[in-house]
């Protein structure tokens, strides 16, 4: 019994670090896109897009738009 708690455990712990792992990378952005959508206007404001993108490449797009 001990032995099935203790891998129970670790395979909980290991799930645990993933999700708390992916949460500021995928799922906070997702639950809160006005915030995000802010910041980004504010980190990119002053940038030209055609002196930075390299030639060839798709221009950004908003990231958070829907199709």
């Amino acid at each position: 019994m001990a032995r099935v708690f203790r891998t129970a455990l670790i395979f909980g712990g290991f799930v645990a670090a993933m999700g708390a792992a992916f949460y500021p990378i995928y799922f906070r952005p997702l639950m809160f896109v006005d915030q995000y959508k802010k910041e980004q206007s504010i980190n990119r404001a002053g940038i030209i897009q055609e002196d930075i993108q390299p030639a060839g490449l798709k221009v950004w797009s908003d990231p958070f738009g829907r199709k």
